[in-house]
């Protein structure tokens, strides 16, 4: 049986005090991430439990007990503290997957500063704009991505260390340089860990957003609540789980559920730091037994692109619950999944700034394949008119998705930027920034972002929608529609799109395609102009930029790029 049981027995009788409970918490006490993921975890008895297991290029691995974690991260503690670090420093983790990513973050919180996460994929710009507004006083990193801080590090007087944790020993350290192999370190097994309470900060997380400078979302210790629960009622994980997230801990979902909640719940977690192909994917769950998997739509459909033939070389009957994040899910991916996998990709609903999930599918819930789902238990979220900010009396419209303020994992600033902070919460909502409707079941359907929703002759177009037809397509690999300018309708339906291998693009296909999606949908969501391009613009998480299409398409300027694939 799933640990959330019954949704609406949960809804009727919620109270976050439930997790508060089991995590053994009173409210006003000590609450610490760094300790709760590690040492609370031994002192239930599950110290020589594997914790993590960490595979590398080349098939290298790594394993590590919950003592193994406990005693790194006193070591990585120990070591923070002995430099100067103090609390409330923000602390940046620049780093591929690899075990010091995991260790680190937990170890920074254990002395009270701010864990920095910032995908290593960054290039020395993107990162001087979120170094300089968080100050922060010190960079983890390893030997190949620390020229990137070299090239900025005489801009950024307040950052007083670049630490290596995998510096070679025959090499000079430079200027404000320190190693950290932690292999070495003598292991520190009794760390004092500092008393960080429920509003103590955790987490500072960049989030791009579609307009402006990359912005600081702040969370606190007391998300963990949050996190845990969440883990377990949606992610459904158990205690003989073996668990795959595949979100890399630069970006939230990597932090929230592939260090916090994994962790927190006390179950054995896989990395895998190595390129993806669907062989490589379906091998590493073959291998290690992977039965709770959470990926992407963007993934989900590079594995759909792969074929189903490769699936069959492999026994992948270990799966037990999967679930989707980062994107919307389209209701193709969910029945490819039930057909090849014998059980259906959950979507849920959540971002950077509500730091765990708010809209979700649940273990044992009627699932209507391309839905978000219903909110969890304890979140008050619903749909709201875009000029009265207040909810709609009936169901099927569609509108802005606002959640009640309150929950633990909610952020608690923008870095810095206190009014854009403020801007996100009307008339006692928190605006996500998504339009969606609910229909009479409670389900809510995400139509898109608020600024990308198609306005064409007065009708409301989700482009969500149109791509979800688009990829029915047969020719069709992956697509982006946006807004045209339009003389008579203001705006009409544009679709970007990638031909799988053995299509050409040509007018032919082109009418194919929008005659497919005329029927499928409506001739208002049909259309207008298909361009057939290589590939599409995306951030190095895999999401989408439709904002930058939209922006070529209407001659703005295109924006920060800092989180492109390829920039």
């Amino acid at each position: 049986m799933s640990n959330i049981g019954s949704y609406d027995e949960r809804i009727k009788n919620f109270s976050w005090a439930i997790a508060e409970q089991e995590l053994d918490y009173k409210p006003g006490n000590v609450i610490n991430i760094g300790w709760y993921c590690s040492d609370r975890i031994c002192q239930m008895g599950k110290a020589d439990k594997l914790g993590l297991i960490w595979e590398g290029q080349g098939g290298v691995e790594k394993k590590y007990t919950y003592n193994d974690i406990r005693i790194a991260t006193n070591t990585i503690g120990q070591f923070l503290r002995d430099l100067g670090i103090k609390p409330e420093d923000r602390v940046c983790l620049f780093m591929d997957k690899i075990p010091e990513l995991y260790l680190g973050f937990l170890g920074i919180l254990k002395t009270g500063a701010i864990a920095q996460p910032l995908f290593s994929a960054f290039g020395d710009e993107s990162l001087f704009i979120r170094l300089e507004n968080a100050q922060t006083r010190a960079v983890i990193t390893q030997k190949k991505h620390a020229p990137k801080v070299r090239k900025i590090i005489e801009k950024m007087p307040w950052l007083e260390y670049l630490i290596i944790v995998d510096q070679d020993p025959a090499k000079p350290l430079q200027q404000r340089e320190v190693a950290l192999n932690l292999e070495e370190l003598p292991k520190v097994e009794k760390f004092e860990i500092h008393p960080t309470y429920a509003e103590s900060p955790s987490v500072l997380h960049y989030t791009s957003g579609t307009t402006g400078q990359p912005k600081g979302v702040k969370h606190v210790h007391y998300s963990l609540i949050s996190q845990y629960l969440t883990s377990k009622w949606v992610l459904d994980l158990q205690d003989d789980d073996i668990y795959w997230c595949t979100a890399d801990p630069g970006w939230v979902t990597g932090t929230s559920y592939g260090i916090i909640g994994a962790f927190s719940n006390g179950v054995t977690q896989c990395v895998m730091d190595s390129g993806f192909s669907a062989e490589n994917w379906y091998r590493f769950i073959e291998k290690h037994r992977i039965t709770m998997w959470y990926s992407a739509p963007t993934a989900i459909r590079s594995l759909m692109k792969a074929g189903d033939e490769v699936i069959k070389k492999f026994d992948l009957s270990c799966l037990r619950h999967l679930a989707s994040v980062g994107e919307p899910l389209n209701s193709e991916a969910v029945i490819w999944s039930e057909k090849v996998f014998g059980k259906p990709f959950l979507d849920t609903y959540w971002q950077t700034e509500t730091g765990s999930i708010m809209i979700s599918n649940y273990p044992g819930m009627k699932i209507k394949p391309g839905s978000m789902g219903k909110p969890f238990p304890g979140i008050t979220a619903t749909v709201i008119d875009a000029d009265k900010f207040e909810p709609f009396g009936e169901t099927g419209k569609i509108g802005l998705i606002a959640i009640k303020p309150g929950w633990p994992s909610m952020m608690r600033m923008y870095w810095n930027n206190e009014e854009t902070y403020k801007n996100k919460f009307k008339n006692g909502w928190y605006l996500p920034g998504d339009r969606s409707s609910i229909d009479n079941e409670g389900y809510f359907w995400f139509v898109g972002r608020d600024d990308d929703v198609i306005n064409t002759g007065g009708h409301l177009v989700s482009p969500f929608e149109v791509e979800s037809a688009l990829l029915e397509h047969p020719a069709v690999a992956e697509s982006a529609v946006v807004a045209k300018p339009d003389f008579v309708n203001m705006e009409v339906v544009k679709a970007f799109v990638t031909l799988k291998p053995g299509f050409v693009g040509s007018k032919d296909l082109d009418l194919d395609i929008m005659n497919f999606v005329r029927k499928k949908l409506s001739p208002l969501a049909m259309p207008q102009e298909i361009e057939f391009i290589d590939s599409l613009p995306k951030t190095r998480s895999g999401k989408i930029m439709r904002r930058i299409l939209h922006a070529k398409e209407w001659g703005e300027e295109i924006g920060d790029t800092s989180t492109l694939e390829n920039d």
